[in-house]
């Protein structure tokens, strides 16, 4: 995940640059000004009725969402949220546009881009591995600890499975997303914010399918379904087709409507499976009633649950197989800490005592989201990985920077997760120049490999539960690949969602926790608050779940 993804945003402190942000109550007032929300009707009201409701509250609805009760509004009226939030057909109105200056979004977390932050004097030698077929293969270890690279022998995957990529976009031309991406399906639900992702690259400001501005996005397709073609490297399941579904800003950022139009869309185009390395913004954790918010606060929290619990219902009906990373924040969620990092947007953020029983951190503990921990090589789960039984799914190599104390890959790139990643983005990180070529100095962080045709791809290390995710959703699209059956409604193949998810856990590698079960990483540099509890057994337990993802077996075990 970052910074934000919960999954995995800036790469180095130097770049993070704060602005004080003014409220929308305060700006919107006496200016003319316009806000954008996202509003939600109240469980059973229809569409005609909620939108008589917006416009009695002050607001225009400009496109709306009928299947989830979800609308998009405008109003210059700075008390539209508290009418919207008084009014009995709705639930509550969510800000999608700040009045004022915000402060400019990270690309990827200080966890995602831990080693640009570290002293790399400090790195030892990485460890490389047998060769694969592809030529970077050799350093995917993450490939070898789930077996997907003996799993291709016996199902790699099937032209006819859609995995959708609610990211950040998904850069097409990538030589090994190429071979597998679907123009067709792709889609770009997140029109370009100024505030946060700079100006608009086109008039219309939805970038092109096929384009990242983020990074993130590609990355993570990458490890799902990078195809097996002698070049670069390989994903999970590399036959499978990749479908763009761009819900998050090119800043890092994911909002309740972009996402939820994600989910929908996936739904009625019959794909397979979704990978969502996020969190929802502008709150860390959705509370119903948290006593540090403000009215309009907790009513938009309210907005984001029912918006979210409605198109992940509508998604898992529709037979997508939802995969979600667990975040970044070394906590576990069945126990959260106090959270001061919301609201991300719009507003300052403020300290918020989280109530586990009335705050949800979505989509990870949204309904039929399988939930996924993050492990370094050594199989120990990674400091920053979030945890605990009550949401833990599975658990799959997300990377840690940090493993192997003690031994020459202690703080060394290999440790972390290699994948496929924008030029444009290495360019304005400054690993690579203009020319396209490696800047001196970043050879242990990016690689560049290109064809005959002169085509060039280029790969960098992530590490977070946002690189853990997609490990998990590349097996599911093997178990959809290999046991799915003919989908006469939308082509291909399709799956029971609940079928996949008990093939999942049935043939994930069990995975007791560690003794002494109270771990520290104070001895990698962290601090107490890092410490971690595993509950539990074999079979079940807080760190892994049910198990280590295992593609071979999943593949390979006929179903129940």
């Amino acid at each position: 995940m970052s910074r934000r993804f919960t999954a995995s945003a800036v790469a180095t402190a130097a770049a993070l640059a704060f602005v004080v942000t003014v409220p929308a109550s305060q700006a919107t007032a006496g200016t003319g000004s316009t806000t954008e929300y996202t509003v939600v009707a109240e469980d059973g009201v229809s569409a005609d009725a909620a939108v008589a409701a917006i416009k009695a509250a002050g607001g225009t609805v400009v496109s709306r969402t009928d299947d989830v009760g979800m609308f998009q509004v405008v109003s210059d009226s700075a008390g539209f949220a508290a009418r919207a939030t008084a009014s009995s057909a709705l639930v509550g109105a969510s800000q999608k546009r700040a009045i004022g200056v915000a402060p400019k979004a990270k690309r990827l977390d200080g966890v995602e881009r831990e080693q640009l932050l570290a002293d790399r004097k400090s790195k030892g030698t990485e460890k490389n591995r047998a060769t694969k077929a592809d030529p970077l293969d050799d350093k995917l270890w993450g490939l070898e600890m789930i077996r997907a690279d003996k799993a291709r022998a016996v199902e790699p995957g099937k032209r006819g499975v859609t995995v959708g990529v609610l990211d950040t976009g998904l850069d097409a031309s990538q030589p090994d997303l190429a071979p597998n991406f679907s123009w067709s399906l792709s889609r770009n639900f997140a029109p370009d914010k100024t505030d946060i992702d700079g100006p608009c690259e086109v008039a219309s400001c939805l970038d092109p399918v096929g384009t990242d501005d983020g990074g993130h996005g590609t990355h993570v397709a990458g490890t799902i379904g990078a195809a097996a073609n002698g070049f670069g490297l390989s994903g999970v399941a590399p036959n499978v087709t990749l479908v763009e579904l761009k819900g998050g800003q090119d800043s890092g950022y994911f909002f309740l409507d972009p996402v939820v139009n994600a989910l929908v869309y996936a739904g009625k185009a019959g794909l397979d499976v979704v990978n969502m390395s996020f969190y929802v913004d502008p709150w860390l954790y959705n509370c119903t009633a948290n006593p540090a918010d403000s009215k309009e606060a907790q009513a938009e929290q309210r907005a984001i649950i029912k918006g979210m619990t409605r198109a992940l219902n509508f998604a898992h009906k529709h037979g997508v197989t939802l995969v979600g990373a667990l975040g970044n924040n070394h906590e576990d969620l069945g126990a959260p800490r106090t959270d001061g990092s919301s609201p991300d947007y719009g507003s300052d953020p403020y300290d918020r005592p989280i109530d586990n029983n009335t705050c949800l951190d979505l989509p990870a503990e949204g309904p039929h989201v399988i939930g996924v921990s993050a492990l370094g090589p050594s199989g120990r789960k990674a400091d920053y990985s979030n945890y605990g039984t009550e949401q833990i799914s599975v658990a799959a190599p997300g990377g840690w920077f940090r493993d192997g104390l003690g031994t020459p890959t202690y703080r060394t790139n290999g440790n972390e997760i290699l994948s496929t990643y924008p030029k444009k983005v290495l360019q304005e990180e400054g690993s690579v120049d203009e020319n396209g070529n490696i800047v001196p100095g970043n050879e242990d962080l990016v690689y560049k490999e290109c064809n005959r045709k002169g085509e060039c791809g280029y790969y960098t290390y992530l590490q977070g539960t946002s690189m853990a995710s997609p490990h998990a959703a590349g097996v599911t699209a093997l178990i959809v690949s290999r046991f799915g059956k003919a989908d006469r409604k939308n082509g291909g193949l399709t799956m029971d969602p609940d079928a996949v998810e008990r093939q999942l856990y049935r043939t994930a590698a069990e995975h007791a926790c560690p003794e002494p079960r109270l771990v520290s990483y104070v001895d990698v540099g962290r601090s107490a608050e890092f410490d971690a509890y595993c509950a539990g057994g074999r079979s079940f337990n807080g760190f892994y779940g049910h198990g280590i993802v295992d593609a071979y077996a999943a593949v390979k075990t006929p179903l129940r």
